[in-house]
């Protein structure tokens, strides 16, 4: 564990060089740049509060903020395991040249989408503001479920980065996989219906879904449901686990397949 601390440390400024070069990337051909990043999920929220709030009859104003958490939320998700996803084989020049520790190509995919999911928070607080949701003593556990989510989507992320050496139609499942966890996130629809049925292990055992629903829960000024937050903490310290086991055996044999 020393070891591997220090060698963290001493590849620290790589990792920072990686990071803002997938920040880099993502917007060099924007004018907007970053601030698209805040203006995306604004439009976005929009969208889904005219379609939607008609569709299934949801008014009020904490619906926009409804839709924009979940939203926000499983856009870092997919995009994060994505990057990781692909993160080896795109890499796969550098790798082939130079010895770099392989788990900063996946961890630096998720790091750069988490700092820009960070930052498009601003405009979550700035619409919950505007609509009169205002902060309370429970938003101090809003920390819980953004730190789950992220090791939810690095441990996931790990676990793919490896399979999509050896499997490449994984990019492919993966996108339908994503579009099905949006389906059974309850992003623009309320889950008690479909807690209330058979049904409702659908939306139970889905990690993502209880780490949305505890982040709601901090906006909206309500304690954290504790089912969701230990099954959700317990699968993404599994999938990291096992996705850190995963790479470590694998990765030796990575320049064989990219």
């Amino acid at each position: 564990m020393k070891k591997l601390l220090k060698g963290f440390i001493n590849y620290f400024f790589l990792l920072h060089e990686l990071v803002k070069r997938g920040i880099t990337l993502k917007y060099r051909r924007s004018y907007l740049g970053i601030a698209w990043s805040l203006l995306e999920p604004l439009l976005t929220m929009i969208v889904l509060t005219i379609i939607f709030g008609q569709l299934l009859g949801h008014g009020g104003k904490e619906y926009p903020v409804y839709v924009l958490s979940g939203r926000l939320l499983y856009s870092f998700f997919s995009q994060g395991t994505t990057n990781a996803l692909k993160s080896i084989r795109s890499n796969a020049p550098m790798i082939k040249k130079v010895y770099i520790p392989k788990y900063l190509y996946p961890l630096s995919g998720v790091l750069f989408n988490y700092i820009i999911f960070l930052i498009s928070l601003i405009v979550l607080a700035a619409v919950s503001i505007v609509l009169g949701i205002h902060p309370t003593l429970y938003l101090l556990q809003v920390f819980v479920p953004l730190i789950v989510l992220f090791l939810l989507t690095f441990g996931l992320g790990m676990i793919l980065a490896t399979v999509g050496v050896y499997f490449r139609d994984m990019e492919y499942l993966w996108g339908v996989a994503t579009m099905l966890i949006m389906y059974s996130s309850a992003i623009f629809y309320y889950p008690e219906q479909i807690l209330s049925s058979g049904n409702s292990w659908i939306l139970r055992y889905n990690p993502l879904f209880g780490v949305i629903m505890n982040f709601r829960s901090a906006i909206f000024g309500q304690p954290m449901d504790l089912f969701y937050t230990f099954y959700s903490l317990g699968f993404s310290v599994a999938a990291l686990i096992i996705g850190v086991y995963l790479f470590y055996k694998k990765q030796d044999g990575f320049i064989l397949h990219i």
